[in-house]
């Protein structure tokens, strides 16, 4: 059984070689749109053709992220590429299973063995406690330990399916994947989740870099406050409000509703 991620990157070099790596050592395939990123994260990418990474295309940017037409892509790639698991991704995630020894491609077989098509993720965002903290240029994973269980609103995260057919990716802005008999799998996998490695990558990704479409923020509703970041309201938690994944298990008995790092 193939399970395949697809990828999509704009700017990603500081995730990029950690996700292929992951994704390869819990024995999925991956495969990358490139929205012609400007740093290191294609010729990165490139060196994992054939050692997972099955292919690289190119997706223009038209000065701001083509969010819509990046879903929209990925939902064609599913159906061009044929019968089997994907996984929505982005560079910024690790996706498990919460059984300690088991891989994802395992977990994915026994949901898929159980007669499930779909499987929800339990988002964990794992985020720097202090100003001076910097996980860029190591292994993030194990630099930044504290996080939070983040749960907005009920199936947020529906975001590994196998549908013959079409699915839609757009209705949930990728949060959830519908398609004609969706069967759930009722047990969850794990997405960790770190949107930002140090405060001035906070600052530099939503304050400087990323920029969204007008008809994607204004008719869509998408994107929230990170397409108006204001920095003065961004803050960091404090470890004391956070869990310890690696050490406690993945906690949900406290979720939370809003990112610190975007309102306050």
């Amino acid at each position: 059984m193939r399970i395949i991620a697809l990828l999509a990157i704009r700017n990603e070099a500081l995730y990029l070689e950690r996700c292929l790596r992951h994704l390869s050592e819990q024995g999925l395939e991956c495969y990358l749109i490139d929205n012609e990123s400007e740093d290191d994260g294609p010729k990165i990418a490139r060196a994992w053709l054939g050692r997972g990474l099955i292919g690289i295309e190119s997706y223009p940017y038209p000065g701001f992220y083509d969010w819509r037409g990046i879903l929209e892509r990925k939902a064609k790639l599913a159906a061009e590429l044929g019968d089997h698991w994907y996984i929505h991704h982005d560079a910024d995630e690790i996706r498990q299973s919460p059984i300690a020894g088991q891989t994802l491609a395992e977990a994915i077989a026994a949901a898929d063995a159980a007669g499930a098509n779909a499987i929800d993720f339990l988002e964990f965002v794992f985020v720097p406690t202090d100003r001076a903290q910097d996980a860029r240029g190591t292994d993030y994973v194990a630099t930044l330990p504290h996080a939070y269980y983040f749960q907005p609103n009920p199936l947020h995260r529906v975001t590994a399916w196998r549908c013959a057919g079409p699915v839609d990716l757009l209705t949930y802005g990728g949060h959830r994947a519908e398609f004609p008999d969706r069967r759930l799998s009722p047990k969850p996998l794990i997405l960790r989740h770190y949107p930002f490695l140090s405060w001035s990558h906070l600052l530099d990704k939503y304050g400087r870099e990323r920029r969204y479409s007008d008809y994607e923020v204004r008719e869509l509703g998408w994107h929230g406050r990170r397409a108006c970041f204001d920095p003065s309201l961004a803050r960091l938690p404090a470890p004391e409000g956070l869990i310890q994944p690696d050490r406690e298990g993945w906690r949900t008995d406290r979720p939370w509703t809003r990112h610190p790092f975007l309102e306050g």
